[in-house]
């Protein structure tokens, strides 16, 4: 987070506070980052709008750029101008879909999240940051390169957050309910599930510094017990993993940053393996 040297901030023009740059300015107002702010509209009419929040960032002594672009969708637009602009974070405000439409259509953050190369905050509420709780939702049992890389990419980020927002880093870790038709007769039992799993968590907590208070080990689902931890502590952010699955399977099974997207009543950031970026900026640049 503290390496980010340019934002891209997405503002929607028929809502006229901003949460998205809300948060912006809060970062940028840390990390001296640049604001780009972007109207994703094929009218191309804010001009006015955008010459008002330049003007007001400008006076606040923020670095401050202004964009109306469209290409084809909303989330294509995004990324097209956050590759253009080389922007490191990716800051909209999140609009829920009905059941309805979202059964018929992808929403256009999950398309956000799935395409972007960059983390993405999606932002849902005003309540600010500061002496909150922020979260972050890790998989301690998968201790493979990726996974590993990510971990650590989650558990920066969420302390970065932390410290700029003067706010307190917790972190969950869902582990697997037992598994009755497993072969292992170890994996049937859930004490012996959990202690492997401590076990795991206990190198977890030595390498990341987290201790037992700010550790929460749950059993179950991490779609369902990510937005019940994040409800419990009352947290401002959650902080997500995504695999950025596309295709068939992404459409069919969603990720979990996907799914629990509007379960979560705090803003959500979320994150990709390096692996993922990589790929998805080889995509952007193609397109």
């Amino acid at each position: 987070m503290q390496a980010i040297r340019s934002i891209l901030v997405v503002i929607n023009p028929e809502h006229s506070e901003s949460l998205a740059l809300k948060r912006a300015k809060l970062i940028a107002g840390v990390t001296q980052a640049h604001l780009h702010l972007l109207v994703c509209d094929k009218k191309h009419d804010h001009a006015a709008m955008l010459s008002v929040l330049k003007a007001a960032l400008l006076a606040d002594g923020y670095s401050v750029t202004t964009e109306q672009a469209w290409n084809e969708s909303l989330h294509e637009t995004i990324i097209d101008v956050q590759q253009a602009e080389g922007c490191g974070l990716v800051i909209k405000q999140h609009y829920p879909d009905s059941s309805l439409k979202k059964a018929l259509l992808t929403p256009a953050d999950w398309k956000l999240l799935r395409h972007c190369p960059t983390p993405v905050l999606l932002v849902k509420t005003s309540t600010p940051w500061k002496d909150r709780v922020i979260l972050a939702a890790v998989d301690v049992g998968n201790a493979d390169g990726e996974h590993r890389h990510l971990h650590t990419t989650i558990i920066d980020h969420g302390f970065d957050i932390a410290s700029l927002a003067k706010a307190h880093l917790h972190v969950i870790s869902a582990h697997p309910s037992p598994m009755l038709s497993a072969a292992d007769p170890t994996l049937q039992l859930s004490e012996t599930i959990e202690a492997r799993y401590r076990e795991q968590c206990r190198a977890f907590q030595a390498e990341f510094d987290v201790d037992d208070e700010h550790l929460h080990i749950e059993e179950g689902p991490a779609d369902v017990l990510i937005p019940f931890m994040a409800h419990k502590l009352q947290a401002a952010v959650t902080v997500i993993g995504s695999v950025a699955r596309t295709g068939l399977s992404g459409a069919l099974i969603g990720n979990t940053a996907e799914v629990i997207l509007d379960a979560l009543e705090s803003d959500v950031l979320v994150l990709k393996p390096q692996e993922v970026e990589d790929h998805l900026v080889e995509l952007a640049v193609k397109h």
